[in-house]
């Protein structure tokens, strides 16, 4: 995401006339805390819901409304040169429509004519008018040309009523809009459950000790912000607390592999594609004590016992239609390894990777890993953000679910 010391990017915020131009107040707010420099511009229909001094307060110039009221001759491709992308939020079926036949008769459907750049909807509207097939057909066919549709969700709508139609949240969208404008554009996990699991577990040996090891969650964390921005609804179970978790996941604080197993165990049952991307313990104490160990009672002896193997459970006991990604966090070379663990966790793929690499492995903002599957040759990623690691892996779950190539 943007920073203050890089290039801002500019969102062309289109605020169409629906109830649901008060959730734009907030799309607008979350852009703009963000980093990036948000333009507002509202039809006339949509100051009906939302004044314009609330959006010019909230963004990063005065609201536009109107072709003629500027010194500029030609506003709409003023607008349109300018935008790294163009988002409507609520997109009316009056504003999609103009948009799919290429019609304009004001700033905002002139802008999205003029459009170079990405450009993002957010449908909003009942759901009879959202199940209208000629509504559907203007949304598939801008679908088509590769503008990106947010899914409206059911709920409640305007007038009491309750069903499909009712705009996205505004952080479904900010995440599309932000994987758009941060290039994790050709990733489209819309409408998909994805569950990530991420850091190391603790094993408690009295109230104050445990066995751990060095995971920072990096790697987790960076799988749940990437499927976010594509459009996934994201479930991260995390024993990390130093991290800020994406926005609009969901978040699952666990301890132990005890925890973590039975969070995954559920989770799994209705998610799309699995990461396993935590380093669980494979071991925990037999007999945890109760007390605080002395050391004036000298070193203590303690046995230990498996942990439950959860890779391998979510292997054997998934859905149908279901991808799961295990990790093999090695020393030396990963890839025998990684080959070994594929086929013994009835996992879809394994992401191998060497832990002592430079560049790599636990604490890095980097990693070098090897991606394996059934079948299929082996992909290396050098030395590269663990984001794009991220990106990688996730296009390959959605081309394996696609497919149907699952074991």
């Amino acid at each position: 995401m943007q920073t203050s010391g890089s290039t801002r990017k500019t969102v062309v915020l289109c605020i169409s006339g629906g109830i649901a131009a008060y959730k734009a107040v907030e799309v607008a707010r979350r852009l703009f805390d963000l980093g990036y420099h948000v333009v507002p511009v509202m039809t006339e229909d949509a100051k009906r819901f939302v004044g314009e001094t609330t959006f010019s307060a909230l963004s990063s110039e005065p609201v536009r409304s109107s072709l003629w009221d500027s010194k500029d001759p030609v506003p709409h491709t003023t607008l349109s040169r300018r935008a790294d992308l163009v988002l409507v939020a609520p997109a009316t079926a009056n504003i999609i429509s103009k948009f799919a036949n290429g019609a304009s008769d004001d700033l905002v459907s002139a802008v999205l004519i003029a459009a170079t750049s990405k450009v993002l909807i957010a449908p909003a509207m009942h759901s009879e008018m959202w199940d209208n097939a000629a509504v559907k057909r203007n949304v598939e066919f801008l679908a088509s040309t590769g503008v990106v549709v947010v899914e409206p969700g059911v709920g409640r709508l305007a007038g009491g009523d309750f069903g499909a139609g009712r705009m996205a949240e505004p952080h479904e969208i900010v995440a599309r809009a932000v994987g758009l404008l941060e290039g994790v554009s050709d990733l489209d996990l819309s409408g998909l459950e994805v569950v990530v699991s991420a850091g190391g577990t603790r094993e408690a040996i009295d109230p104050v000790r445990f066995i751990g090891n060095r995971s920072s969650g990096r790697q987790g964390y960076a799988f749940a912000e990437v499927a976010q921005m594509a459009g996934a609804n994201v479930t991260l179970v995390s024993t990390v607390e130093n991290l800020p978790v994406p926005s609009g996941a969901k978040m699952v604080k666990v301890e132990s592999a005890s925890d973590m197993s039975s969070a995954m165990k559920e989770l799994a049952k209705t998610a799309d594609i699995v990461i396993m991307a935590a380093a669980v313990a494979d071991f925990r104490v037999e007999e945890q004590r109760s007390e605080k160990i002395k050391k004036a009672d000298g070193p203590p002896e303690i046995r230990l016992v498996h942990t439950e193997d959860i890779l391998a459970y979510l292997g054997q006991n998934r859905s149908h239609r279901q991808v799961v990604v295990g990790f093999a966090a090695e020393t030396g070379d990963p890839e025998e390894y990684a080959r070994a663990k594929l086929d013994r966790k009835g996992a879809d793929i394994i992401v191998g990777n060497d832990v002592t690499a430079p560049g790599a492995g636990f604490g890095t903002e980097t990693n070098s890993v090897l991606i394996v599957e059934r079948d299929r040759d082996v992909t290396f990623l050098e030395r590269v953000s663990k984001k794009k690691v991220a990106e990688a892996v996730l296009a390959r779950a959605l081309e394996i679910l696609r497919s149907g190539l699952r074991i």
